[in-house]
């Protein structure tokens, strides 16, 4: 199996990694199904990465729909240690403004009908997930950003709807008044895998939209989503190059290490086809 080092996923409006050298596909099988789409593999700034279509090319899989453990997974097998989330997100602050990015750190779940963890089926693992996200990716982002003069908001907490619809303006204002910052449809499932898989994750959140609670604005459309999209995209492409090129080679955070005391399960209780299921996560805390 080929290896990458880092892995990108891009969300709307970003299908494919332009500067990725040497680019070629591969599948990858995954006990858990399909991945979204191909994995494009190839040098970014000298590095090796894996860029995935979070919603497949040409944009086919609804958020509920993605295979997130899939995804994930299959970034695991590849020898991914650090994934790059881009997604489309909007924003629920009158200061964080259409075409600006944010980094986000924490999360709020209200989606209602996804699988967000590789576990159960035989074995129990419960991680830690007080800081959803890799502090020292959100901040190597940031600098990045900086550095391409993008205006960035570092902090702040993404809230992840069920979708497909856009929020109801009692929605959006009810959100508003929790202190949420942003609103998306997508990373907080790949948080909670990554995190599962003992791989470090940041989003990089491209704001597209006010959602409908700002009085100045229309409601949301998919016409205003993508016109934003067009101009957030070649931002996001800086961003990341920026990144993937100033990420430390080594990992110092407890990411890499967040499985180490969290399987509960008697390993003498774990069936060999649970072990065997999940082997490239637990593998090396369950040996003999």
């Amino acid at each position: 199996m080929a290896k990458a080092q880092i892995g990108v996923i891009g969300g709307s409006g970003l299908y494919k990694m332009p500067g990725l050298a040497k680019a070629r596909e591969v599948k990858v099988t995954t006990p858990f199904g399909k991945p979204s789409d191909s994995y494009v593999l190839g040098k970014l700034e000298g590095r090796p990465v894996a860029f995935l279509s979070r919603h497949g090319r040409g944009h086919v899989i609804s958020p509920s729909e993605i295979n997130f453990r899939a995804n994930i997974y299959g970034f695991k097998k590849l020898g991914v240690e650090r994934i790059i989330a881009v997604s489309a997100v909007g924003s629920l602050r009158e200061e964080l403004h259409p075409t600006d990015m944010a980094l986000p750190t924490q999360f709020v779940d209200r989606t209602r009908q996804r699988i967000s963890t590789f576990f159960g089926g035989g074995i129990v693992a419960h991680v830690g997930f007080d800081t959803p996200v890799c502090p020292t990716m959100v901040d190597t982002l940031a600098v990045a950003c900086a550095a391409h003069t993008v205006p960035a908001y570092k902090g702040g907490t993404y809230l992840c709807m069920e979708g497909p619809a856009f929020s109801t303006k009692a929605e959006s204002n009810l959100y508003r008044s929790w202190g949420m910052d942003i609103i998306g449809m997508t990373c907080l499932q790949e948080a909670k895998l990554a995190r599962e898989a003992e791989i470090c994750y940041a989003v990089l959140a491209m704001v597209t939209d006010y959602d409908c609670w700002h009085p100045d604005h229309d409601a949301v459309t998919v016409t205003q989503v993508l016109d934003y999209l067009s101009r957030n995209i070649e931002n996001s492409q800086k961003i990341v190059r920026h990144a993937v090129r100033a990420l430390p080679e080594e990992r110092n955070c407890r990411c890499a290490s967040a499985l180490a005391h969290a399987i509960l399960t008697d390993p003498a209780k774990i069936s060999p086809a649970a072990r065997k299921r999940l082997d490239l996560l637990v593998g090396k805390y369950l040996k003999k």
